[in-house]
């Protein structure tokens, strides 16, 4: 049975971020909600809570799970920024965009695409997941709560309840998150290409 805890979506309680954390860093799998939807979570380096992720969501190693960082600087630990890329991702960060980039060999390669050694990465514009990351100290790894076999992203805390009690450790309500995901972004060739519109606005790539 998973942990609930009502967290405040402005305010949130330190002694419930460091709960969600310690129960990240013990290999736990959570529900949290960002800036777009909830996402299910876990820590980096946890083989085996990545694969509870994929499973749970109906995915495989092709599809990019996506690192949730604090800011600019992490981003940069763990993907390839030339000087081009940073002006774009100083310019819509935080914000409902995912972005896929190379990784950097700071990142185990089960997490990456095992062909093109890429991976999504964020910082999202959420004060819950914001303050989570900074509770932590370093990224967490995500996927949007959609359960494999559903179209649409969860988007009540209690409905996550009901329908993966038994199958996560921790569930952070930050109350009622939105369907429509993040705007995906590649940004791995010399133009910006679209891979998903969402919620983003697409004109600061060139892309609307």
């Amino acid at each position: 049975m998973a942990q609930y805890l009502s967290i405040h979506p402005e305010n949130p309680q330190a002694r419930l971020l460091q709960r969600a954390a310690e129960v990240i860093g013990q290999g736990g799998v959570i529900a949290l909600p960002t800036d777009s939807s909830y996402a299910l979570g876990c820590q980096l380096g946890d083989k085996a809570a990545v694969e509870r992720i994929r499973s749970l969501r109906g995915v495989d190693d092709r599809h990019h799970l996506t690192l949730m960082c604090r800011d600019l600087s992490q981003i940069g630990q763990f993907a390839r920024v030339d000087n081009a890329r940073y002006r774009l991702l100083k310019a819509t960060t935080p914000g409902s965009y995912t972005f896929i980039l190379e990784g950097t060999r700071e990142l185990p390669r089960r997490v990456l695409h095992p062909k093109r050694k890429t991976i999504g990465l964020r910082v999202p514009a959420h004060v819950v997941t914001l303050a989570l990351l900074a509770q932590l100290g370093e990224p967490l790894l995500t996927s949007t709560l959609i359960v494999a076999g559903d179209d649409e992203p969860l988007t009540e805390a209690w409905e996550i309840r009901d329908r993966l009690d038994a199958q996560l450790e921790l569930i952070l309500d930050g109350g009622r998150c939105g369907v429509e995901p993040t705007s995906v972004v590649d940004l791995t060739g010399q133009l910006p290409v679209l891979v998903r519109a969402g919620l983003g606005s697409l004109a600061p790539f060139g892309l609307d």
